[in-house]
């Protein structure tokens, strides 16, 4: 049996702002934007070499904008995301330095916070 996460709901205030933010400062991949009626509208965008993607958009979860601080995304070189993030008016922080990796973490427009991890490999 496989189980493989594919879709992570990322709740959000405005949905063109988050959108913007995501595939224009942060990225990720424009897969899919429908507007089903006036009280749901589903956008999902992909980052780059993610078999997961996030969604987000109106009517879609009750989760409160700005509570969604668990995605953790692995990344080959923490410090070049974190100075192209920053190239894209994106506040990400300094890189932390740990033993088992190096962190970066940035917020989204609604408070979301996300980290970027560069395994360490160790030997």
């Amino acid at each position: 049996m496989d189980w493989k996460i594919e879709l992570i709901f990322v709740p959000v205030t405005d949905v063109d702002r988050a959108k913007a933010f995501y595939v224009d400062k942060v990225g990720f991949h424009d897969d899919y934007d429908v507007t089903v009626s006036d009280e749901v509208r589903f956008v999902q965008l992909t980052p780059p070499g993610s078999a997961c993607s996030i969604a987000f958009g109106k009517g879609l979860t009750e989760m409160t904008p700005g509570t969604q601080n668990s995605i953790q995304v692995v990344v080959p070189d923490a410090a070049a995301e974190r100075d192209r993030l920053r190239a894209n008016g994106v506040a990400a922080s300094e890189v932390d330095e740990q033993s088992w990796g190096r962190f970066v973490t940035f917020p989204d427009p609604d408070g979301n916070v996300w980290t970027l991890q560069e395994i360490v490999r160790q030997g």
